[in-house]
């Protein structure tokens, strides 16, 4: 069990606690055959995601090749991860060329997708999450993958359900969760087509300092601005915890595809967190509307079984990020729109 501080300071500190490797995903990578590679790796998550993957092959003692592949924003975001000791691949995934020129790593992870102004171009969400996985599938068929989805694509439920499992059928509300629901398909049939073992991680939603749901909310609260309730209730997991549970997902890959919820363990609502802000920042928050009693939610009670309970809790995430933004910590400026409930991002 890792021990946290009682603040984070800089960037360094925060990204050294994303990217701290678990005993047991040390164990896993001792025992992991083959070479890895990170398709999408200059997203939110792909950087601290491949430097755990990277100190925990080291810690085993372990001389495996990473390979990260992206188009990059910066210079500067592929010398950073080329610096953690990952290969980096600079490229376009829509490619069929570049793909096709990829090594076939045994151990893939698919980290691409869109979602923020996914409305604005339909045509290229569809081509991203769920042409591109296409493309990886046939390519990559004999490696093991893991996946990103998002728990987007199951409907709505009443809050007191406590949230989706793996065996509900997904009903994706708004074009950008049924092109996630394509990326599974895609994998889901590449698995069974080539018996390529598979496992899809349905994801929401993962949070640090610098972006997610209790960032959005605490810069309203200190923003002074109107907190909209009707999305009222939510699920949120810390990303080291996410690329704890990420990385060790590997084990799980099978075919037919397996699904896995990854979340937190606690429903949490709007309300009660900005409520909780508003102290630790000395504002009174303001809302605007009502709860309805239906929400997204995941139930990651499979995930939990597997590999343990996440090891950070809300109320030490909430205490994090009051002090992060009332230092002037720097954020990422990505709202996740989480209060959209009619599926347009």
């Amino acid at each position: 069990m890792n021990t946290y501080p009682d603040k984070i300071s800089d960037i360094a500190a925060l990204e050294d606690l994303l990217s701290l490797p678990t005993e047991a995903s040390v164990k896993m990578c001792s025992e992991l055959e083959g070479d890895i590679m990170f398709l999408g790796i200059g997203g939110k998550i792909g950087p601290t995601l491949a430097r755990m993957t990277r100190r925990a092959c080291d810690k085993a003692g372990l001389e495996k090749r990473i390979y990260g592949v992206s188009l990059f924003e910066s210079d500067e975001l592929r010398k950073q991860i080329e610096d953690m000791g990952i290969e980096t691949i600079h490229g376009d995934l829509l490619d069929t060329g570049f793909i096709q020129s990829l090594p076939k790593a045994k151990n893939v992870f698919f980290l691409a997708g869109m979602k923020f102004g996914s409305e604005e171009n339909i045509s290229l969400t569809w081509a991203v999450n769920s042409y591109m996985p296409a493309l990886v599938a046939d390519h990559f068929k004999e490696s093991r993958i893991v996946a990103f989805s998002t728990g987007c694509v199951y409907p709505l439920v009443p809050v007191e359900s406590g949230g989706s499992l793996e065996s509900d059928p997904p009903e994706p509300l708004g074009e950008y969760a049924q092109s996630c629901l394509g990326r599974e398909r895609m994998f889901e049939y590449g698995s069974k087509k080539y018996q390529t073992k598979v496992c899809v991680i349905r994801l929401n939603y993962s949070v640090e300092l610098r972006y997610g749901v209790l960032l959005d909310i605490a810069s309203k609260v200190k923003n002074q601005e109107a907190i909209d309730l009707s999305m009222g209730y939510f699920n949120v997991i810390w990303q080291g915890d996410v690329n704890d549970m990420v990385l060790r997902s590997l084990e799980l890959c099978d075919s037919p595809a397996k699904i896995l919820n990854i979340t937190g363990e606690e429903i949490l609502s709007v309300r009660e967190v900005a409520l909780e802000f508003g102290k630790l920042l000395q504002v009174t928050p303001e809302f605007a509307g009502k709860e309805a009693n239906t929400a997204l939610l995941n139930n990651a009670g499979l995930a939990f079984r597997l590999f343990g309970h996440p090891q950070l809790k809300s109320r030490q995430l909430i205490k994090w990020i009051a002090d992060w933004i009332s230092d002037g910590g720097e954020t990422l400026g990505k709202p996740t729109h989480y209060e959209v409930r009619d599926g347009k991002y």
